[in-house]
């Protein structure tokens, strides 16, 4: 989905909240720890199929990979899959239909009171969103493939 569908989704969704914002970035995120929790769920998944072999051992690397991603997201209280789009005022995350399609809005930020915190790690990059006033915080991580758009967003918080 290009960047423009991804704004142009978020915005339409708020209209529908009654919140006529213009959208500056849209990006796809997961939970933080969802890549990690799927590699870790690989690797036991592996570990207990690798006396079957071949096509036995890929498929307990691929259901442990699925398992331990799943089980992860649901602890989290986050959707698997969110959009996440920032305006001049505020921050918002939606959950998304298969990456694609916004659903139900999960969060709204307020920018003013919003302290932002990026954490570079191998093939994705955390993004932290801080509410200076309560110190509660939303951990979400964006892959780095470009069409995931999680970039722009981080850019365009001037991270």
């Amino acid at each position: 989905m290009s960047e423009e569908e991804m704004v142009a989704s978020m915005e339409g969704a708020l209209r529908e909240l009654g919140v006529p914002e213009k959208i500056a970035a849209v990006g796809q995120f997961q939970p933080r720890g969802h890549t990690g929790s799927m590699f870790a769920g690989g690797l036991i998944g592996d570990s207990l199929t690798s006396s079957l072999g071949g096509l036995g051992d890929a498929v307990g690397t691929i259901g442990g990979a699925m398992a331990g991603s799943r089980i992860h997201d649901a602890s989290s209280g986050l959707p698997a899959n969110m959009m996440v789009g920032v305006s001049d005022t505020h921050v918002y995350g939606f959950s998304a239909r298969g990456r694609r399609v916004v659903e139900n809005l999960v969060f709204r930020v307020d920018r003013q009171n919003l302290t932002v915190k990026v954490h570079q790690r191998v093939n994705v990059r955390i993004l932290e969103l801080i509410d200076a006033t309560s110190g509660s915080n939303i951990q979400l991580e964006g892959n780095r493939v470009p069409l995931t758009h999680s970039k722009d967003v981080i850019d365009v918080l001037n991270v």
